[in-house]
């Protein structure tokens, strides 16, 4: 088997770059550029530059994903497992511009990958047969678990920067509005002037409204799409002044300041659980060795005292 493993890692290497790697023929956007410019060496020379000019994943990694999820049938991703996956993406804000189909694919080819690693490293460091299936077991498990192990930290990431920027979009929502523009331009302030997650977020919802949508559905669809606590009163809070009519200056500044107050009420309890947590490397790190810096010149002494006697 240890001589057969050379030959299988160079075929699969083989097959990678079959796949990945395209066969040089033109696609459809340089013949183009072919026939309008009437030369067909400068167009692909531009366009071979400008790929070029793209980071690995953009040119190989993601071409390889979407080949992939185009020759996988969407009907094989179950309706529930294709709304959870949708769902967590767009948490995750949709990280590499990953689709279902194409974390799907990651997902399989986890499985797989990982499983088979561990195996070949068993096989060549030669392990004993229980330590062969724990690391068998082991691949398994990590092989279905790192991706969505991934996609959670992710949401955490984004969660987080949401929780602690609200207060400032709100007041610089609450400026603009209080100086004259409408909810929508106020929007666009936002996302022209700050960078992160709810800019992203109310760009998507401002392009949605631009199609046709409703604020209300808009806004509902925002609140829905991230889920967190905070961005969904501010939201109930927004559609419900817009039905009633009443003005959204005053409910953004109200709201701005309930957040600040739950953001110092947050800061306040993690400082109150900070001594609780000192206390785990206080006792079994730092108090150990004041006892021994202390108590260890008195055992010695003693010991010199009582040691001739």
């Amino acid at each position: 088997m240890e001589q057969l493993l050379p030959f299988i890692i160079a075929g699969i290497i083989f097959i990678l770059i079959v796949v990945l790697f395209p066969s040089g023929e033109k696609s459809d956007i340089q013949s183009r550029l072919a026939q309008l410019d009437g030369a067909d060496s400068k167009p692909e020379i531009v366009v071979e530059n400008e790929e070029l000019k793209k980071p690995f994943v953009d040119r190989v990694i993601r071409p390889f994903l979407s080949n992939l999820a185009g020759k996988r049938d969407p009907k094989e991703i179950k309706k529930a497992q294709k709304s959870s996956i949708r769902k967590m993406l767009a948490q995750a804000g949709y990280p590499g511009g990953l689709t279902v189909a194409e974390f799907a694919v990651i997902q399989n080819l986890f499985r797989v990958t990982v499983p088979a690693i561990t195996v070949a490293l068993a096989i060549v460091l030669k392990w004993k047969p229980n330590n062969f299936v724990l690391a068998t077991v082991v691949g398994v498990i990590l092989g279905m678990m790192l991706p969505k192990m991934f996609l959670q930290k992710k949401i955490a990431e984004r969660l987080h920067g949401i929780q602690r920027q609200l207060p400032d979009v709100l007041d610089l929502l609450t400026v603009a509005v209080e100086a004259g523009l409408g909810f929508d331009a106020a929007c666009d302030k936002v996302v022209e002037k700050m960078k992160g997650p709810i800019p992203d977020e109310f760009s998507l919802t401002l392009r949605q409204m631009r199609m046709g949508q409703s604020r209300r559905d808009a806004f509902k669809d925002m609140s829905d799409r991230v889920s967190h606590p905070d961005l969904s009163a501010f939201i109930s809070a927004l559609i419900q002044a817009d039905q009633l009519g009443v003005s959204i200056g005053q409910v953004l500044r109200i709201q701005s300041d309930q957040l600040r107050d739950r953001r110092r009420q947050r800061a306040e309890e993690e400082a109150a659980t900070a001594p609780v947590k000192m206390m785990i490397p206080l006792v079994f790190f730092i108090f150990p060795n004041v006892g021994i810096v202390i108590g260890c010149p008195a055992i010695f002494q003693v010991m010199s005292a009582l040691g001739p006697k």
